[in-house]
């Protein structure tokens, strides 16, 4: 058994100060209000206690008592069902599994060009891969608030990040996807959003 793990009272979540996916995770523990204990750690630094806990290094990762998990999709759902108020996820299967679908071709389309981007962010393929997603599922948005229909869920908070970031990934979309960015409006207006921000992601967009 893990002793670190079995010393913490509470959940504690290791984060990147400007991972997409640690801040995705970060978003869903301020919209549920949930009691979590931050620990930032650069990528360039050792972290002993999350090398401990995570065999790959990565952030984001989560430890509740002798829980630990990995990977911001599990996470995220497992906060939503672990503390179901307010709801992310929908409550009839057939609406999951479209959620779950749609999380899934975000993962495989679309993150690792983020993160390509984040290394290089002249990255033309990767550019394109963004950009032409984005304007491509645009024409939702003039149709309905939120990625799903009414309702904000996990895939908004997926797309919240990632929306963040475009100016710093040198993404820039045309007037016909105008409606991306008041749909990016609303989400970067909610109280979750702004509490869930580390420094490193305010200066991203001057704050």
């Amino acid at each position: 058994m893990n002793t670190l793990a079995t010393r913490r009272s509470i959940m504690t979540l290791y984060s990147g100060t400007d991972c997409v996916l640690s801040h995705s995770c970060r978003i869903v523990l301020q919209e549920k209000d949930i009691e979590c204990e931050l620990v930032f750690t650069d990528p360039t630094d050792t972290c002993q206690e999350l090398a401990e806990f995570n065999p790959y290094y990565e952030t984001p990762t989560l430890v509740d008592r002798d829980l630990i998990l990995y990977d911001a999709f599990i996470i995220n759902e497992y906060l939503d069902e672990r503390l179901p108020h307010p709801p992310l996820m929908p409550v009839d299967p057939v609406s999951r599994a479209k959620q779950r679908l749609m999380l899934m071709r975000l993962s495989r389309d679309w993150f690792g060009s983020i993160l390509t981007l984040q290394e290089n962010n002249k990255d033309r393929e990767a550019h394109k891969v963004l950009r032409d997603g984005l304007i491509a599922i645009s024409p939702l948005f003039a149709e309905q608030n939120y990625a799903m229909g009414e309702e904000y869920t996990l895939v908004d908070i997926i797309l919240a990040p990632l929306l963040w970031r475009l100016p710093s990934l040198n993404i820039v979309l045309p007037k016909q996807a105008q409606v991306v960015e008041d749909y990016s409006q609303r989400l970067f207006e909610r109280d979750a959003f702004q509490a869930s921000l580390s420094d490193t992601e305010r200066d991203l967009r001057g704050f």
